[in-house]
């Protein structure tokens, strides 16, 4: 295909794509999926070779968020049966980082429900992260701690974070129809905080939402435009008890084209499955390691993950390799990015509507907040 060979083209020169080739990308069908993995793959590989990093997650403060986003299953008024706890000590933090070290992530992060840090909270998370550095020798941190205020990204910096993680979600033209208590132009502005502070910038999006395809390919050229170093994807997980439980529309093959189009967008960048690849990847979660070079081990934030073994023997089957902490994950221009030793840090082209596969998700139960050992 004329198209996929343009796409590659542009990838290898940090070139962008039109927003019609992108569209363009979301359109193939079925029988053209191979060939777009393949393009993609390409892209990756240049980038990245056949390196995967791991990442693992902290849920530090689970539940009773007083924000409304609509996809999420710790929001104000959800009636999701999760776990919900106040914030873990540093030391039950450190000891839950260190299960996933152990399991072979890189990069810890620490995450918070909430709409954004207090200083005491900065205070009691940069403990956090001294306490993770100092037990997990060369393990990145990143911060997920909602909106920030001025000055508090310099504190998480001081204090050893390596990056802050804040997701644009959707486009901007639909950001109003998934959360009312804070827009979008704040999720902008804490990026934009976190990258001036000399944090390595993550931000993504979640797909599944009900968005079209338009929606995706903005807000993925909107990303682009933020330049974050990390650019996370995730497929919502459709939680019993938020109002979005009843998306059940992506299928793998949609999942696939979705971060095909995200590696031709951002080609250089440090694309990663997350949250949601086990419910709707499926099977096919060997094919996403040739777009994407990262994903988190084990759990997520409220529901279960692959077990760490699995993905271990995933990662291995399908030819590729962890990447170790004494490796680097960005290309070489993009120096200073965490990751760089001494750094500073609609249409679905063939695509059916998915019944809902309340099997598929469990809520987590152990880790974090329990007695129970976690998935690492």
């Amino acid at each position: 295909m004329n198209l996929l060979n343009t796409l590659v083209d542009k990838g290898l020169r940090r070139e962008a794509p039109t927003r019609e080739e992108a569209l363009a990308v979301l359109a193939t069908t079925d029988d053209d999926l191979l060939d777009v993995v393949a393009a993609a793959g390409k892209v990756r590989r240049h980038w990245f070779g056949r390196r995967v990093k791991l990442n693992y997650l902290v849920n530090l403060k689970s539940g009773l968020c007083p924000e409304d986003c609509s996809y999420c299953s710790q929001r104000l008024g959800s009636t999701a049966e999760i776990l919900k706890y106040t914030w873990l000590k540093p030391d039950q933090a450190s000891r839950a980082a260190a299960a996933g070290v152990a399991g072979g992530a890189k990069r810890v992060c620490l995450v918070a429900s909430g709409r954004g840090p207090t200083d005491r909270d900065v205070d009691r998370v940069s403990d956090t992260i001294k306490a993770i550095k100092e037990g997990n020798e060369g393990v990145e941190v990143c911060a997920c701690l909602g909106l920030l205020s001025d000055g508090q990204a310099e504190r998480l910096r001081e204090a050893g974070a390596d990056a802050y993680n804040h997701n644009l979600n959707t486009s901007e033209a639909t950001y109003g129809e998934i959360t009312t208590t804070h827009t979008y132009a704040d999720r902008v502005d804490t990026v934009t905080k976190a990258h001036a502070a000399g944090l390595s910038a993550c931000s993504g999006l979640i797909a599944g939402m009900g968005e079209s395809d338009e929606d995706l390919v903005d807000v993925v050229f909107s990303l682009r435009a933020l330049d974050p170093d990390s650019v996370p994807v995730n497929f919502l997980i459709p939680m019993a008890g938020t109002p979005l439980a009843k998306e059940w529309h992506l299928t793998p093959q949609r999942c696939l084209r979705i971060l095909a189009m995200t590696r031709f967008i951002c080609p250089d960048a440090e694309v990663r499955i997350a949250g949601g690849r086990e419910v709707h990847l499926r099977t096919l979660q060997p094919l996403a390691l040739h777009l994407a070079n990262s994903l988190f081990l084990g759990d997520y934030l409220t529901s279960e993950g692959q077990a760490g073994r699995a993905d271990l023997e995933m990662i291995a089957d399908a030819g590729f390799e962890v990447e170790g902490t004494g490796q680097v994950t960005l290309p070489e221009h993009r120096a200073g990015g965490c990751g760089t030793p001494g750094g500073d840090g609609g249409g679905c082209g063939g695509a059916r509507a998915e019944e809902s596969r309340t099997d598929l998700v469990a809520v987590r139960r152990r880790g974090a907040g329990t007695d129970l050992a976690p998935n690492a």
